[in-house]
């Protein structure tokens, strides 16, 4: 069965180049600019995995982390936190997050982290 991934970031370059990289892989890519209405995003499209910026509009990436492991049925999808941030560890585990990753990353890393919750 084909998974899918749910990549929130409000950098279009981000967006294209980690749809082009999870769409060879064979993934469903759904992608948002923003978090708005992120428990309605996430049960409208049933990601398998979701990527999400720390800096996106209008709550941003750790509310809305938050916001998904405090709710009941979508609390057991893994997040993966990914940002630029000095302090992207402290940020993933006060969110809750299941993983982060700093960017600038690599294709290799990023196909790791997210094969390695998927598989």
């Amino acid at each position: 069965m084909r998974k899918s991934i749910l990549i929130l970031d409000d950098d279009s370059d981000i967006l294209f180049f980690c749809s082009q990289v999870f769409e060879s892989m064979n993934f469903n890519v759904i992608t948002s600019e923003n978090c708005n209405n992120i428990v309605q995003k996430v049960e409208n499209t049933k990601p398998d995995i979701i990527l999400i910026d720390n800096w996106i509009p209008d709550i941003g990436g750790i509310e809305a982390i938050k916001i998904l492991k405090s709710t009941e049925h979508l609390k057991h999808i893994p997040v993966i936190l990914f940002s630029a941030n000095s302090n992207l560890v402290e940020l993933a585990q006060e969110a809750g997050a299941d993983s982060y990753l700093k960017k600038p990353f690599d294709l290799d890393e990023l196909e790791k982290i997210v094969l390695d919750f998927v598989e």
